[in-house]
């Protein structure tokens, strides 16, 4: 039973790494974020194109991925989400717009593919990442073995979080995103350049979704449309959870990661997401505002 938690908690983590992006993108900014997957999916595609290119593993490979998906997303919001804050259906369908393009571009080898160009590890093809040999095997606790890579999944998703709860409460950008979250047009007048923190914000949510990919990319194989159900995953967590609260998303990832995992053990993974999404409409039907929420949706 032990390890069957301790799987619930490693999927818990990375559900928890891709909602605090999304998270903080709708709080602050009121979009619904459909290339949110895509950025998780860049985080894997960056650590196989720097095994191959710079002969870096997983390690390195965590902050450049966190670089390269927070320019994206600050690339995407300054060219297209900029231009439609307010209009939410608006921001979703073209949101939705990027992410094909953003799978496409994979696809096709950003485009060279036109010119006979193909580069190694980018394509339609599966690819694999190899772990770092010092997070291959088990540890035993209490008896039971427990996965290296896991518990290093659980590591990285822990020091996230807590870096994500001093940058917002504890430094003075955080406190300029709280005051647009609330009320962006009397944050405006107060003195804050919500155009600015607009764009880091997206920056920073795009770079932790970066940062998930990497994670995923130890166990799962990357392919250009890997991304996508996770921005699904990730959107149950923050409804759940409630909009703008951090104990709520990490009670949120936690339920509903224990609860994929003990169905998934118990019978399989197709009823384990039936009894998933189960549990976000009862929650959303008792609590419409979400398990801890200052606002509701």
């Amino acid at each position: 039973m032990i390890d069957t938690i301790f799987i619930g908690l490693s999927l818990a983590s990375i559900l928890l790494l891709v909602a605090l992006g999304l998270s903080i993108t709708y709080g602050a900014l009121g979009v619904i974020n459909m290339a949110h997957g895509e950025m998780v999916m860049i985080g894997a595609y960056v650590t196989v194109l720097a095994h191959i290119y710079l002969g870096v593993n997983l390690f390195f490979a965590i902050p450049l991925a966190f670089v390269v998906a927070a320019a994206l997303g600050w690339l995407i919001e300054r060219l297209v989400v900029r231009r439609l804050y307010g209009r939410l259906l608006d921001t979703l369908l073209a949101t939705w717009g990027v992410a094909i393009l953003i799978q496409q571009a994979v696809r096709l080898d950003l485009g060279l593919t036109f010119f006979g160009v193909n580069l190694a590890g980018l394509g339609p093809g599966l690819q694999n990442v190899q772990v770092p040999a010092v997070l291959q095997g088990s540890v035993s606790l209490l008896g039971v073995n427990l996965n290296v890579y896991r518990l290093f999944i659980i590591l990285v998703t822990l020091i996230a979080t807590v870096a994500t709860w001093y940058l917002m409460y504890r430094t003075s950008i955080g406190t300029q995103v709280r005051a647009i979250m609330r009320n962006p047009k009397m944050a405006a007048a107060c003195g804050i350049n919500v155009k600015r923190v607009n764009a880091l914000t997206f920056a920073y949510g795009s770079g932790l979704a970066g940062i998930a990919g990497v994670m995923m990319s130890g166990f799962k194989t990357v392919f250009p449309e890997m991304g996508t159900p996770y921005v699904v995953d990730g959107f149950l967590v923050v409804v759940a959870g409630g909009v703008g609260s951090l104990v709520g998303l990490i009670a949120s990832s936690g339920l509903l990661g224990q609860i994929n995992g003990v169905f998934a053990a118990l019978t399989n993974d197709i009823l384990a997401r039936a009894v998933m999404f189960g549990t976000v409409i009862l929650i959303i039907i008792l609590r419409p505002q979400g398990l801890f929420s200052f606002r509701g949706r």
